[in-house]
């Protein structure tokens, strides 16, 4: 097998240590240890931090990529989908003793002021998230399962902005309280 370049050395522990620490507490420094290569390294392959930043996100965004196809399984009601892709979130951030948060959410509340670049893939992300869960209300709403007097739209920027706080909270509190109150509430108001 071969190794990886030091370009994705870089750019994997970019993503861990700015998800866990967030950008401005994450140095290149820090980032060069994490990857293990020489600090020179960096500016071979990224002009700034903030380029950085950018890639680490479109890595990021591959892995909640991933997790959406929950919503996408043909066997399974929409209903029952979208309740199955916000436990498997709840149990990502369990995993992680809700500590670190949803790596676009933490970027949102540190870099939208201070970043146009960051701000306009963070806007393209969250919006391509928001449509993936609108997809799945939609189908939701045509099958009676979800309340259709609200639009599909609104109900999933909502979910999507529910969720995003919940997982502000349980960093705050470090526990899954607010992401329970989050499934209980939505889906008890929400159902048809």
């Amino acid at each position: 097998m071969s190794r990886p370049s030091l370009k994705e050395q870089i750019l994997d522990a970019a993503v861990e240590t700015f998800h866990r620490n967030g950008f401005n507490a994450t140095s290149v420094q820090d980032i060069t240890e994490a990857a293990g290569v020489p600090k020179g390294s960096f500016y071979n392959h990224f002009k700034t931090k903030e380029d950085l930043a950018i890639d680490a996100l479109d890595r990021y965004w591959q892995r909640v990529l991933g997790s959406l196809s929950i919503l996408n399984e043909e066997h399974a009601p929409p209903l029952t989908r979208l309740k199955r892709y916000f436990r498997h979130l709840a149990g990502v951030a369990r995993k992680h003793d809700y500590q670190i948060g949803c790596m676009i959410g933490n970027m949102s509340a540190e870099l939208a002021d201070h970043s146009p670049q960051v701000r306009a893939r963070l806007a393209a992300e969250l919006g391509a998230w928001t449509r993936a869960i609108e997809d799945c209300v939609t189908e939701a709403q045509l099958d009676g399962s979800l309340r259709d007097d609200i639009a599909a739209s609104s109900i999933a920027a909502f979910l999507l902005n529910a969720w995003e706080g919940a997982v502000i909270r349980a960093k705050v509190d470090q526990t899954a309280a607010s992401l329970d109150a989050f499934v209980a509430v939505v889906f008890t108001s929400l159902t048809s």
